[in-house]
């Protein structure tokens, strides 16, 4: 199968979210550490053949983090190259239901931030634009 190198790369991840333990009035996101990247990112990924976005987007979470969610709404859709190759990636805020990380190959450790320190943490900027993003999302439910 060839890949057409004009057509963008299909990826899709969460703004995976919590109610801080200790403090249920103030939120938490989850970030995921990919060493081979060294960088902090939201979980995301690549769609498998004949997967759907939103399907793709959860499983990447139950992969990357250990984590269930509840998806919420949709956020931004990211445009970007990756390696050359142009790259969408869509988003959805998801509230984290349960689970445990266990490091993998992929990702090697998570944090819980509040979103102050996660917009300081996040490695791309555009990145930081879908804490925004989540914030409206979550007032308008």
């Amino acid at each position: 199968m060839t890949t057409d190198p004009l057509r963008p790369i299909q990826a899709a991840g969460c703004v995976l979210w919590r109610k801080a333990p200790l403090h249920p009035s103030h939120l938490e996101v989850c970030l995921v550490h990919r060493p081979k990247y060294d960088d902090w990112s939201h979980p995301k990924g690549k769609l498998r053949q004949h997967e759907g976005h939103l399907p793709a987007a959860l499983r990447e979470v139950a992969e990357e983090t250990g984590y269930d969610a509840v998806p919420g709404p949709e956020l931004a859709t990211h445009h970007y190259l990756a390696d050359g190759r142009p790259k969408e990636v869509r988003y959805w805020a998801a509230e984290a239901t349960g689970g445990t990380f266990t490091p993998n190959h992929e990702v090697d450790r998570i944090l819980w931030l509040p979103l102050p320190e996660a917009r300081t943490r996040l490695t791309q900027p555009r990145d930081r634009t879908l804490l925004d993003d989540l914030l409206t999302a979550l007032h308008r439910s």
